[in-house]
């Protein structure tokens, strides 16, 4: 099997899922040239959960979210088709059932031209007018972080979890008919990072973070099976490091950031259904204080020889994060973060060095266009969210815009096609074209 399979499951786009790939590298083989460059920006209100855009045909752009009702009103997701000049909604799909739970989930346009959406315990399938062709009750009562399409066309998802108080489970299901490929599988471990996946000479794998492990899982055609002869330990269950979340896999290399089991987080996934609180908790921001002492650590995991490296980005306790980092192997470089205490570093994917520092604070999953070099990342500062354009090889800080966005969160950046960015947060979204 060769590594171009990866997607042959999914719709012929540039941004068809999060991250623009199962390998969740976030690299857009495109240039935006910003610095000689003016912006217009385009900024919405809709009181929202806002999670991601992904593209299906030219000019076709999705949006996906659920709504933050931590109190009061049942919740539920919904699916947008967007006009990707104005953000204005096209259609709409109706409210999507979500078992009540409260959480980020994920969209995906299929090979065969449907839209797949998991949101809470729920997957639905939609046509590309948002109308329900499907809606499928999840085996596990429980909210499900991101899904993937293999390269059979089949759709994987995962339960969320903070703790082995229960373990997560992987679900794999046919699209089209709705049905479960082969029996759901269930983790030696809680997982609360997204999953991954890559094709190589022996099979296509899922990678998936758990609680103190890092899992490997083979996907066969009519079952998952957890590969028993690899296993890396990546943290002692009651450390002074936080768990992980999703990773990047890159040419042979998991990269991962610790410190991910914040205390909204937490406090979200105390509750069942999930983030559904009786009285106002106090405890949803992501700033507050981390609960640990440890630093913020960058992970490098060989996934040939089953070995860790980690990297310190600073010296600074009760470091956290919400997203994971970014590998560039053109440059070399590994893009990480710390949220809580602030800070975006380039470390040297060979030596671990780390090559640059830049004094800005983000939050999200960032989109790297590759042919300029740049990456673009938010910050938020003064109570607002930003948008960074960053020089990837030598970390020069060459466009910073005010998105008028009052909240940060750990969600998707999405490339256009047309020197524009697309931006999702809680309350709001935004789209910035250079010309």
């Amino acid at each position: 099997m060769k590594s171009s399979n990866l997607m042959n499951g999914y719709f012929n786009s540039h941004w068809p899922v999060e991250c623009g790939g199962n390998r969740r590298q976030k690299i857009f083989y495109g240039s935006l040239n910003v610095a000689n460059k003016t912006h217009h920006l385009t900024t919405k209100t809709n009181n929202r959960w806002n999670v991601m855009f992904i593209f299906r045909d030219n000019n076709e752009v999705y949006l996906t979210g659920t709504m933050p009702n931590f109190l009061g009103d049942k919740p539920f997701g919904w699916v947008k088709k967007v006009n990707p000049d104005n953000l204005e909604t096209i259609c709409e799909s109706p409210n999507l059932e979500c078992g009540e739970h409260i959480w980020c989930g994920a969209i995906a346009a299929h090979v065969n031209g449907t839209i797949i959406n998991v949101n809470g315990s729920y997957m639905h399938v939609l046509d590309e007018n948002c109308n329900i062709l499907k809606e499928i009750k999840l085996p596990v009562d429980q909210a499900h972080n991101g899904l993937l399409i293999l390269s059979d066309g089949s759709v994987v998802t995962k339960d969320i979890r903070v703790s082995n108080s229960v373990t997560s489970t992987l679900t794999r299901l046919n699209p089209e008919s709705g049905e479960l490929i082969g029996q759901p599988l269930k983790l030696p471990e809680g997982s609360m990072g997204r999953i991954a996946c890559d094709i190589d000479d022996t099979g296509e794998y899922i990678y998936i973070p758990g609680i103190e492990h890092i899992f490997k899982i083979r996907v066969e055609k009519e079952q998952l099976s957890i590969e028993k002869s690899w296993s890396v330990k990546y943290r002692e269950l009651h450390s002074d490091y936080g768990l992980a979340w999703d990773g990047c896999i890159s040419e042979g290399y998991i990269w991962l950031m610790n410190n991910g089991d914040i205390d909204s987080v937490r406090s979200i996934f105390s509750k069942h259904p999930n983030g559904r609180f009786a009285s106002a908790p106090g405890t949803l921001s992501w700033q507050r204080p981390a609960l640990w002492k440890g630093n913020q650590q960058l992970l490098k995991v060989s996934i040939e020889n089953q070995t860790i490296e980690y990297v310190n980005l600073s010296n600074k306790p009760g470091g956290g994060i919400i997203a994971p980092p970014v590998s560039v192997p053109k440059y070399n470089l590994c893009i990480a973060w710390d949220s809580l205490n602030g800070g975006l570093y380039a470390i040297n994917q060979e030596n671990l060095n780390i090559e640059w520092t830049l004094n800005i604070r983000p939050t999200m999953q960032p989109v790297v266009f590759l042919e300029s070099g740049e990456l673009i990342i938010n910050s938020f500062e003064n109570n607002s969210d930003h948008i960074a354009v960053i020089n990837i090889e030598n970390g020069e800080l060459i466009k910073k815009i005010d998105l008028k966005s009052p909240l940060a969160n750990g969600m998707f950046l999405t490339p256009g096609t047309n020197n524009d960015i697309y931006y999702c947060s809680t309350l709001t979204i935004a789209k910035i074209q250079w010309k």
